[in-house]
């Protein structure tokens, strides 16, 4: 079941040809509306004045007023709009998404580097289109949990997908309620390594899971989330500052050590081997699975074998699937599940996959997976 009508959308960038381009791919999709588009943040707050919009999509470098100075007037300015960045693939620009993500926009997307490209470019547009439709989706139903309020009655917090326009609250499905979902036993010995997947929403998420596992947790911590090259290196460097951990992309042949969290660098799959001496990462550019390179599925297909009852997954927010078949891989081999609830998730998807497939042991809000991890972790070094 869909939504009736489509999201409506503001596209937001200086280039006239791009917002051409974007808009003429986007209303291709009949679940998408642009209803606006502007050259520079400050249009874009006046057009927000006048048409009622669900999501912007929202250039970093314009004139007048940027992306980085309209994102925080756009969310005042209408509480629980959504926002996708959207910018070419640069260190700078990378650095600027991950900022903008922490303050308050849902993901971000990398424009092609010509203009040329977006209507050749396959994978760019079902990326924007699936993101858009999976953030202002989520957050419908976000708002249908709440009770269908108006906007203004349930204004956007950090930790979920926030309120849209109540309109079209009656046609948002609403997903199972938590007792609907089946739990697995808890995990009966302490891990002896920790894998994570993560998607839209991923980078906040991580980065609040990681800084509650605090300094002392012993296992590595492999993680794929689903970003590009530039991006998973500004990640990693992030996640370092923010714990305190060692943290770095993982590369080809390193043997996986204690106390160091190894994050998959984009365009590669990243596995684990057996070596010589010990485990060893291995990194690939086998065809993408799920739409994704890195994906989740080969990460825990490759574990769940060598680790067995000691490998403990956490799938946070994230849009489709991916984890859900290796996820099931992991608990056939004895290893355990747990996932973010869908309130706390900016898109349940890839969560709510493993949770409603049966494969968790337990399905927390994002704050609490953390000190769950720590009891089972801890206790290990006990």
């Amino acid at each position: 079941m869909g939504f009736e009508a489509p999201f409506r959308v503001m596209v937001v960038d200086d280039s006239a040809v791009i917002r051409g381009l974007l808009t003429k791919a986007l209303n291709a999709d009949p679940q998408i509306e642009v209803v606006a588009s502007a050259s520079n943040g400050e249009l874009a707050l006046k057009a927000l004045e006048k048409h009622d919009i669900e999501l912007v999509v929202l250039d970093i470098e314009m004139p007048v007023m940027d992306g980085m100075t309209a994102l925080p007037l756009l969310l005042k300015a209408k509480p629980g709009i959504q926002v996708i960045m959207a910018s070419t693939l640069t260190r700078k620009n990378a650095e600027v998404s991950l900022r903008a993500m922490a303050q308050g926009a849902a993901d971000y997307v990398a424009k092609p580097t010509s203009t040329s490209e977006i209507f050749s470019a396959d994978d760019f547009q079902r990326e924007l289109t699936d993101k858009i439709k999976a953030v202002a989706g989520a957050a419908l139903r976000a708002l249908a949990r709440r009770g269908g309020g108006a906007a203004d009655q349930a204004p956007a917090r950090p930790d979920d997908a926030g309120a849209l326009g109540a309109k079209r609250v009656k046609e948002a499905p609403v997903s199972p309620p938590p007792t609907s979902i089946k739990l697995r036993p808890a995990p009966g010995r302490p891990p002896e390594i920790i894998a994570i997947g993560s998607s839209t929403g991923g980078p906040q998420a991580l980065l609040s899971v990681l800084c509650g596992l605090g300094k002392d947790i012993r296992q590595p911590i492999l993680i794929t989330q689903h970003m590009p090259g530039t991006f998973t290196a500004l990640l990693a460097e992030h996640i370092a500052r923010a714990t305190s951990v060692p943290c770095s992309e993982g590369r080809d042949g390193e043997a996986i050590v204690p106390g160091h969290i190894y994050l998959a660098p984009g365009d590669y799959h990243m596995v684990v081997e057996r070596g010589a001496e010990g485990n060893v990462i291995r990194l690939n550019q086998n065809p993408p699975v799920n739409f994704c390179r890195p994906a989740v599925d080969p990460m825990l297909h490759s574990m769940a074998p060598i680790y067995g009852s000691r490998l403990l997954v956490i799938i946070l927010t994230g849009m489709g699937h991916d984890g859900c078949d290796g996820a099931a891989a992991v608990t056939r081999a004895g290893g355990s599940v747990i996932a973010q609830d869908e309130a706390t998730s900016v898109v349940w998807g890839m969560p709510g996959a493993v949770a409603t497939a049966g494969l968790c042991s337990a399905v927390l809000p994002l704050p609490e997976i953390a000190p769950y991890v720590r009891k089972l972790a801890v206790r290990s070094a006990a």
